[in-house]
């Protein structure tokens, strides 16, 4: 049995506590937590031993990470904190000898990044990036088919991801927004795209070429619409009320997951978690368009946007054979409590006709359109990601004949592509991957 500790206890790391509290105790034991904030691993003790009957796990500020690697001498540490100090504890964990699962991404600039490749070099410990997207069934059977050759040689990708107004609006009232946090979008959000990119078509990056601007989100461009009033917060705002946009959190449930790792826990660090999307400061873009050229000269065009009125995502894959065409709705939105006026076009309803069955279709060069069936999987979170991707990285890869388990060289091919976007943003110019980092 291994032996685990967790740094970072914001609302991502509940998934790994609660695997390793429950379904996966018999493969691992969660030793201690470690976070700036206190009031936060109060929370989850509390909780552990509310739905697990566990007593108490040792708690240590950031400041003593090195001291809790010396006291619990875990096997393993996750990395579940701020993306701008992932960097900082893959590494240290490393040289004190640990072995190290982080969450994506692995980490948000291109010298941060040379930092944890140079630190996993010098130790030989193991390092998991944990891409749950790669085992969500749907994304699965995209990677059969393309492995089959059912498009022939691949020769481009346009791929569109939208986030919509209330998942993708979170990115601006968090720390997020603040692009020396989190590498902007890009970095943060695409993380995940590039890195099935790179995945599905068997390459890495090579050249890229990107555009992107902060044109939805913010007080200018809430200015620009006509938008007179504003706030700094919801907590408090009689504005705030009359914002669709803002987060709404019910106070009068101390015992709710925002109230206790937030709300509650503000005193402690001063991060507001509900801060208004129109409000200054924000330094992130909510559209961004990029072309990528990979290694085996496949073209991508990519675009993100985060003010949508419905989350998900199309790709299509053009090649000798055919196209691949695949469309997923994560979240559709309803006109009103009537299903079925729920429209999106070239989607296919459940039978429920609330959510949207995502839907492969494969078009032969010569012949009739295919709908490609494939078994949906359970529900858990990421598309039924997320319960895979912990059985391999809590109990071990014994068959992944199609590499979904991901190491340090998946996170920094992934991280690299929205890197030297940020950077071609910035400059105007295409990126050559090669010139960020040495792989080895």
């Amino acid at each position: 049995m291994k032996t685990y500790c967790i740094v970072g206890t914001g609302g991502r790391s509940w998934m790994y506590t609660n695997a390793l509290m429950g379904d996966f105790k018999e493969y691992g034991q969660l030793l201690a937590f470690c976070d700036l904030n206190q009031a936060r691993m109060d929370y989850y003790n509390k909780k552990i031993n509310d739905k697990f009957g566990h007593a108490p796990l040792p708690t240590y500020r950031h400041y003593d990470f090195d001291k809790m690697i010396l006291e619990q001498k875990p096997d393993r540490v996750i990395v579940t904190s701020m993306d701008r100090t992932h960097h900082h504890y893959i590494c240290r964990a490393m040289e004190l000898g640990c072995d190290v699962i982080t969450e994506k991404p692995m980490t948000m600039d291109a010298e941060k990044c040379q930092q944890i490749i140079d630190t996993k070099h010098k130790t030989g410990k193991n390092l998991t990036v944990c891409f749950n997207y790669r085992y969500a069934p749907r994304n699965t059977k995209v990677k059969e088919l393309l492995a089959q050759g059912i498009c022939g040689e691949i020769i481009s990708v346009h791929f569109e991801w939208l986030l919509d107004t209330s998942h993708g609006a979170d990115y601006f009232r968090r720390w997020h927004r603040d692009k020396r946090n989190s590498g902007g979008l890009l970095v943060h959000k695409a993380t995940h795209h590039f890195d099935l990119v790179n995945w599905w078509i068997n390459s890495s990056p090579e050249t890229v070429f990107a555009m992107g601007d902060l044109r939805f989100y913010g007080r200018e461009n809430a200015e620009k619409r006509g938008v007179k009033e504003f706030y700094n917060r919801v907590r408090g705002s009689e504005i705030a009320k009359k914002d669709p946009f803002a987060l709404k959190v019910d106070e009068s449930n101390p015992n709710s997951e925002m109230m206790g790792l937030y709300y509650n826990a503000e005193h402690c660090d001063g991060y507001y978690r509900d801060q208004s999307v129109f409000g200054d400061g924000i330094s992130i873009e909510d559209t961004m368009s990029v072309m990528v050229h990979y290694k085996n000269k496949v073209n991508m065009t990519y675009a993100l946007n985060a003010f949508m009125p419905w989350e998900g995502y199309r790709i299509v894959f053009n090649g000798t054979k055919g196209r691949l065409e695949f469309n997923v709705v994560e979240k559709a939105f309803l006109t009103s409590s009537d299903a079925e006026d729920l429209v999106i076009p070239g989607m296919r309803e459940m039978e429920d006709k609330k959510n949207m069955i995502p839907e492969i279709i494969f078009q032969p060069m010569w012949g009739k359109p295919q709908v490609i069936e494939y078994d949906q999987g359970d529900k858990s979170g990421h598309g039924g990601g997320d319960s895979r991707m912990l059985r391999d990285v809590l109990v071990g890869v014994t068959d992944d004949p199609l590499g979904h388990a991901a190491g340090y060289i998946d996170g920094a091919n992934s991280i690299l592509t929205g890197i030297a976007a940020n950077q071609s943003i910035k400059t105007g110019l295409p990126v050559k991957v090669k010139d960020l980092v040495n792989l080895y």
